[in-house]
């Protein structure tokens, strides 16, 4: 990829992969947790994580596609720390399973980063009756997130290294209902438009990423919450879908990026030391970015918290 690859402050551009951001760091001690690790930018974020020794966790939905990711990830850097554990986003009762038996196992946790998502699906209820890209790509993270928080806090207490937690969202996040979030009609069949949901979901993980900054600022706690943006990735966008193949292979090489570029802003923000101390932040082609104003407005990001967290709790948990 050659276009917009100009280097930002950081010294990386749109161009630099995974490895070439991490270079140098030991991440040796760290612990992290990678969603939607079973292909895509999800396996090579945890591959490069465990090349630079963190203890890596994969939440994945199908297990033999985990274990396949862990084996092959094992054979190139025998040393590596890779755990299976099966999550399924879209269910309420699967993300409250991989919480209580992570938490269960007394691991600790540096490294939160909700990766997994889907794109321009028909409209679909998940098994809680909630639709299917808004269930997926923000409420099953952000209700993972609030399971995992206390462990992480615990984690940073003891270790004294900060905690991060890296949202992967997406440009689309400009581009969604006129509303930002329809509260009112977040399952409602009517006016249901594939593309403005998934934008929608997107701005979502922007906006828990501004309220959780803001919640550990007021806490204290050293722990940063951020969103960055991937890029458009050849193989999990065109040809997942089916469209316009041939003319995306023609343009492959000169406008969308490869998985080693795809997955290295959320490396970026997941290890490099330039980061530290950055919350609330947007991180595009390695750099901090700006996002839309929708994207940073604390009261919409409020609202949307107290909306997330209705439709999670269960007999009143998950505060």
């Amino acid at each position: 990829m050659w276009l917009c690859n100009t280097k930002g402050s950081s010294g990386f551009s749109s161009s630099s992969t995974a490895e070439e951001v991490t270079e140098g760091i030991d991440a040796s001690g760290l612990t992290a947790i990678v969603t939607g690790a079973s292909s895509g930018i999800g396996t090579e974020t945890a591959r490069v994580l465990a090349l630079r020794g963190v203890h890596v966790t994969i939440a994945v939905r199908n297990m033999a596609a985990g274990q396949k990711v862990r084996e092959a990830i094992v054979k190139e850097i025998p040393e590596a720390k890779i755990d299976v554990m099966e999550l399924d986003l879209c269910s309420k009762a699967s993300v409250r399973r991989f919480a209580s038996e992570f938490n269960s196992l007394g691991h600790p946790l540096n490294i939160l980063i909700n990766n997994a998502g889907i794109m321009g699906a028909p409209f679909k209820l998940s098994q809680d009756n909630i639709e299917l890209q808004f269930a997926t790509n923000h409420l099953g993270h952000f209700l993972l997130t609030n399971l995992l928080l206390d462990t992480m806090k615990k984690t940073y207490y003891k270790s004294k290294k900060e905690g991060r937690i890296v949202n992967v969202s997406s440009d689309a996040h400009r581009y969604t209902y006129r509303e930002g979030i329809r509260f009112d009609r977040i399952s409602d069949e009517k006016g249901y438009s594939n593309f403005f949901a998934y934008c929608q979901s997107k701005l979502a993980n922007l906006l828990h990423s501004y309220e959780l900054a803001r919640r550990f600022k007021e806490e204290g706690v050293e722990i940063t919450a951020n969103s960055v943006h991937p890029g458009v990735i050849i193989s999990n966008v065109f040809h997942r879908r089916g469209c316009c193949i041939g003319l995306a292979n023609k343009l492959d090489k000169f406008v969308f990026k490869t998985l080693q570029q795809g997955a290295s802003t959320t490396c970026y923000a997941a290890l490099h030391p330039q980061v530290k101390g950055i919350s609330g932040a947007y991180f595009r082609n390695n750099n901090i970015a700006k996002a839309s104003s929708k994207a940073m407005d604390a009261d919409l990001a409020s609202r949307l918290w107290e909306f997330s967290l209705n439709l999670v709790k269960q007999n009143g948990d998950d505060s």
